[in-house]
């Protein structure tokens, strides 16, 4: 597995120094050959194109960008290589395909009505506007799906049991892991300017409510009515840190203390440029601690498990390319 890495730390390499030189789409060479079957610099850049480019909108400085760039492209062909050799000891196993035809068709069934609103057409729409075709879709939702049926088979990741006993012992070893900032149980209400309504009406709405609130009226039962969002929980935000906030807001909500309400703070709008008004309510404060181990057993077990999932994986992984052909160019 590290000297497949390392040829895929290389390869990356020289697919970034040649598109430094030239336009993404003005060369194309195999970068690894695997059991017969080509992987291209193509279709690893084609794969990585919408993360590296939200990468450069986020990075201003080249160095770090390439190098986050480079590492991105080692990932994605580290994985296509993978993904060649599973699927190439699917086909050498000769399983029945018939079967795997239907439940592929079922799960794409199950997707569509999961994610397009049980609309086809829709689907398609969508992928037409990714640059994709139905039957790409359809391969890869096969491809996805022999990846998992043969890691579940290959391996033992459905016998993976994490003992309490090991969960104790993380717990214990990394405490830092688990300490919390000074929180607050908070609830906020908010108000965006209308549309088409006329300049600081949502000031205006605001500070109507704020009246009421200090009239009497329960804060949650203003948030369920007039917030933008949150409002079927009373405008409730749960336990959160000062991290989680924007600075006006965090400044706001750790100056209260239990039962108190902020007054109204106005904010712009990052997408339109519109004034948006906040009111908050902190309901309990609690220190600065380090979570029990009651509150974080779930994640940890769950940490465990996928750590223990990924040996198993690369066991099984490293036993296909001993008995497979890998060239790289």
């Amino acid at each position: 597995m590290k000297a497949m890495r390392l040829f895929c730390v290389l390869a990356a390499g020289a697919f970034l120094a040649a598109a430094r030189s030239t336009s993404a789409d003005d060369f194309d060479s195999i970068a690894v050959v695997v059991n017969g079957s080509v992987i291209t610099s193509l279709q690893v850049r084609e794969a990585i194109a919408p993360t590296r480019r939200r990468l450069r909108e986020s990075i201003q400085d080249d160095q770090t960008f390439y190098a986050k760039a480079r590492e991105l492209q080692t990932n994605e062909l580290e994985a296509l290589i993978q993904r060649k050799l599973i699927l190439d000891d699917f086909n050498k196993a000769g399983y029945a395909t018939n079967i795997l035809e239907s439940v592929v068709e079922d799960q794409i069934k199950k997707d569509i009505k999961e994610n397009y609103a049980g609309e086809r057409s829709t689907l398609i729409k969508t992928l037409f506007a990714q640059g994709k075709t139905y039957e790409s879709y359809r391969k890869d939702q096969r491809e996805q799906f022999i990846i998992n049926y043969m890691a579940y088979h290959n391996t033992d990741i459905r016998k993976v049991l994490i003992s309490p006993l090991k969960i104790q012992t993380y717990y214990n070893e990394h405490q830092d892991e688990f300490k919390a900032g000074d929180q607050v149980k908070l609830h906020r209400i908010v108000i965006t300017q209308p549309p088409n309504g006329p300049p600081g009406a949502a000031k205006q709405v605001a500070a109507e409510i704020l009246q009421k609130i200090d009239s009497g009226t329960p804060f949650t039962e203003m948030a369920s009515v007039y917030s933008s969002f949150s409002r079927a929980e009373g405008g409730d935000m749960g336990w959160v840190e000062r991290k989680e906030l924007v600075a006006a807001l965090s400044d706001a909500a750790f100056s209260l203390k239990a039962g108190q309400h902020s007054q109204v703070i106005e904010l712009p709008d990052s997408r339109t440029g519109d004034t948006t008004c906040y009111l908050l309510m902190v309901e309990e404060t609690r220190p600065a601690r380090v979570r029990p181990l009651s509150e974080v057993a779930p994640g940890i077990e769950q940490t465990l498990k996928d750590k223990e999932s990924k040996r198993l994986v690369d066991q099984w992984i490293k036993r296909l390319e001993a008995k497979s052909k890998i060239e790289f160019f």
